[in-house]
């Protein structure tokens, strides 16, 4: 019965809310902000790498923001999860995870950019996402809290179950691992970082995200070259298919259009609410900046990750079989590619991605937590509670727990969708007052008061914000 309902409620939010809102609202801001997406890619990749505006020794900077963004962006959704959009929704879904993709990358610039304005101090850092700009921004605390205990309840433990899931099962296919002894040793690294604090984790992601992301584009690039011939029809099938135009497994425009947007999200999760909150711990002298690289993280996950995950797949006839699904299916398409090590390297590269998928996805929850009510007992007690999902997740089958995470992730990204509509004027001010202070030759800092934002804890006006950010 429970299942049914779960069934139906994804089938309507995704097969027709969703696709919508999300959609519509990154083309609303893709046209507000005059295509910020592809307009400042330069300034997004400059920004990366500024240094923190705090300098003493536990801020954290751009660059650990971005990766912690990252580390939950880049995990079983560009492996497994393409590879279960391929299986149900045909070569085509590729094309609508770009199309997301693309459009998308104006709206994580408003989510980020506004976690920014409304962030609040943490101890040595800084803390916010959506729930926090719904309060401070809409003045609705209720909805706020309902937010926070959904993206608790989906990152922190259901979506950290389907990751140690995924490590399972890829280290059961390459060297036959009992799910309990891995779902041990995953459980036991989980727990050494999460109980670190945030600075553990921003310090673990700024290492692994990058060696991963790269190891995996390198070996995507070997199998292109190794197929060169084989590009230009690749790239015709998923034009095609995406259109309706091609038979092809999964059948169809429109389970191409939905898997490709539910996959696509579940991956890069521009609009989810997710990556806000790791903008928000950045210490960068004006919001826009953050906005600029999450943006910058939407395209490394979808554009590059994933599409190194559908080639490999594309150019391996296996997937037409319909005989293997999941992660089990690209390992054996990079087998037929590069042979039985590629088994290996992808159980290792599963293990690299979803871990720092798992370490992420633990501070989104954590930080809402924190936002319900702070208190040391509670967050004790999720750091347990996820650990004991990890655990779980790596022992049982996860069906069901996967349409869960689609709905909550739905429901979450409802009620960011809304608050970011309601409060995108905010963003497009904050961008327009960037690029004044640029195009004047300036490294731009943010007044809010000059601006007339208000509820702006962080960086109060323009005298006030260092004294406030140096605590």
């Amino acid at each position: 019965m429970l299942e049914n309902i779960v069934g139906f409620l994804n089938t309507y939010l995704w097969g027709y809310v969703l696709i919508a809102a999300l959609l519509g609202l990154g083309v609303y801001f893709t046209v507000a902000t005059r295509f910020v997406q592809f307009r400042y890619l330069g300034e997004m990749t400059r920004v990366l790498f500024e240094k923190s505006t705090i300098t003493d020794g536990k801020s954290i900077s751009s660059f650990k923001s971005f990766c912690i963004g990252a580390a939950t962006r880049i995990g079983t959704g560009n492996l497994a999860g393409v590879a279960v959009a391929i299986g149900l929704g045909g070569p085509g879904a590729v094309f609508w995870m770009w199309i997301v993709a693309l459009v998308g990358g104006a709206t994580s610039f408003v989510e980020s950019t506004l976690a920014q304005v409304y962030k609040i101090k943490d101890k040595a850092s800084f803390r916010g996402g959506p729930a926090y700009y719904i309060e401070k921004g809409l003045g609705k605390r209720w909805l706020g809290i309902i937010f926070a205990v959904l993206i608790a309840l989906t990152f922190g433990l259901i979506f950290n179950s389907v990751q140690s899931n995924t490590i399972s099962a890829a280290y059961e296919n390459a060297f036959n691992f009992n799910g309990t002894v891995v779902g041990i040793v995953v459980t036991i690294l989980t727990g050494l970082v999460i109980f670190g604090g945030v600075h553990r984790i921003a310090n673990v992601s700024s290492v692994v995200v990058p060696i991963m992301a790269v190891l995996y584009i390198i070996l995507a690039i070997v199998v292109l070259v190794l197929n060169v011939g084989q590009i230009p029809e690749m790239f015709m099938l998923i034009v095609k298919s995406a259109f309706g135009l091609e038979q092809a497994i999964g059948g169809g425009i429109g389970a191409a259009i939905m898997n490709g947007v539910k996959r696509g999200l579940f991956s890069n999760e521009a609009g989810m609410g997710s990556a806000p909150n790791a903008a928000a711990t950045a210490s960068v002298s004006h919001p826009a900046k953050q906005g600029f690289i999450q943006t910058l993280g939407v395209y490394l996950d979808t554009l590059i990750v994933c599409s190194a995950t559908a080639f490999i797949i594309l150019m391996s006839g296996i997937y037409q079989t319909g005989d293997v699904a999941g992660i089990q299916l690209l390992q054996d398409s990079l087998g037929d590619h590069v042979g039985n090590a590629a088994t290996i390297f992808i159980a290792v590269a599963i293990f690299l991605f979803a871990f720092s998928s798992i370490i992420g996805s633990y501070y989104y929850g954590e930080t809402n937590i924190e936002f319900i009510k702070e208190s040391k007992p509670a967050i004790f007690a999720y750091r347990l509670a996820t650990m004991g999902m990890v655990m779980v997740g790596a022992m049982l089958p996860l069906a069901f727990v996967w349409s869960l995470a689609d709905l909550f992730m739905a429901l979450m990204t409802l009620i960011n969708l809304i608050g970011i509509a309601l409060l995108g004027k905010i963003a497009f001010k904050v961008l327009k007052d960037y690029e004044m202070q640029r195009k004047e030759g300036k490294d731009p800092t943010f007044d809010p008061v000059k601006l007339g934002i208000e509820n702006t804890e962080c960086w109060g006006d323009g005298t006030k914000q260092k004294k406030d950010i140096a605590g």
